[in-house]
């Protein structure tokens, strides 16, 4: 069941007054009912999401539910429930109205959980909660240090601030005697910080389900149970890998590896955006908000991570850049 669900990116607008963007490109479907309202869209995906969940709890059939909010992506429309709490912050228009829709959406979290409360099932619904990408909240330059402050970049950007998002995993409501939460466990006010990926979150919701993997699919991530634990998973990988092979955003044509404590960011076309240079690596235990590139200091280190990551990318069958000839634009491994 698709309710609001589209590939827009965002919505033409926040309010139902105005119809959340009715006859623009960027309209909000399937929402008809609330147009011409005083509702807003954060609060109007979430009455839908909690009735979608009593139909599947009335049916007594088990859901999947997906709750992916337009907030807190553009237009920086302003939540008018929580208007009144930034007005004073003495920051821009703009921040403020992202601040509204951060307020949103921490509402909306908490209304989801008091519903399946209510209804009984909180015991054996698990949550995740978690973003797609690095802030946008508009302050400051997207390749320096600011709204993601002490991370550099925001959405967009090669660098931690746009890449790294928070996630929060837990059953909805605590009982460790409950058979599930026994055999699934989490563990309470710790904070796991072994990499992890988006990717890791279908074979992860499989393995809580116990619904088998589908055997002729490719799976990019694997399971997140033993980190729920809050123990280390010494045979996890500690890599994360970003390809962005085209243009027209904050950072343009690159490939980045991290791997452990270092994060090599590789330029097809090195320009202003990388300072003319086409590898970056940072040493993130020392170094988290990438102030300090060390590509001259540990030319060994960028050579493995180059070869790894083209070896990765063909493995992967991507898609490069190309030259002006049409031609394919490989990963160089220095000499």
């Amino acid at each position: 069941i698709n309710r609001a669900g589209s590939p827009i990116g965002h919505p033409g607008s926040y309010f139902a007054a105005k119809g959340f963007g009715a006859g623009t490109s960027h309209a909000v479907p399937h929402l008809d009912s609330f147009h011409g309202t005083g509702q807003f869209l954060t609060a109007a995906l979430t009455q839908v999401a909690c009735e979608q969940i009593s139909q599947a709890v009335g049916d007594q059939r088990p859901f999947f539910l997906n709750l992916a909010h337009y907030a807190v992506h553009s237009p920086f429309d302003s939540d008018p429930q929580f208007a009144s709490q930034y007005a004073d912050s003495g920051k821009p228009k703009p921040a403020q109205a992202f601040a509204t829709l951060v307020a949103g959406i921490d509402q909306s979290l908490g209304q989801i959980l008091d519903h399946v409360n209510q209804l009984g099932i909180a015991e054996n619904t698990f949550i995740f909660f978690l973003g797609d990408n690095g802030t946008d909240a508009p302050l400051g330059n997207p390749h320096e240090i600011a709204c993601a402050a002490p991370l550099r970049g925001k959405k967009g950007a090669h660098y931690e601030g746009g890449m790294r998002v928070p996630m929060i995993a837990a059953w909805a409501h605590n009982n460790e005697q409950h058979p599930l939460q026994q055999r699934v466990r989490v563990a309470h006010d710790r904070v796991q910080t072994q990499v992890a990926s988006v990717c890791d979150l279908f074979p992860t919701i499989c393995e809580i389900t116990e619904i088998p993997r589908p055997p002729d699919h490719t799976i990019d991530g694997q399971s997140l149970l033993k980190l729920f634990t809050g123990e280390r998973d010494p045979l996890r990988p500690q890599e994360f890998w970003m390809h962005f092979p085209h243009d027209n955003h904050r950072s343009n044509y690159f490939t980045v590896f991290r791997q452990n404590h270092w994060k090599l960011i590789y330029h097809y076309y090195p320009a202003e955006q990388s300072n003319g240079q086409r590898y970056h690596l940072f040493d993130l235990n020392t170094d988290p908000s990438e102030s300090h590139c060390l590509a001259t200091q540990y030319p060994e280190v960028v050579r493995e991570l180059v070869t790894a990551m083209r070896q990765r990318l063909d493995d992967c069958q991507a898609v490069y850049p190309e030259d002006a000839d049409g031609n394919p634009m490989f990963p160089i491994v220095p000499k």
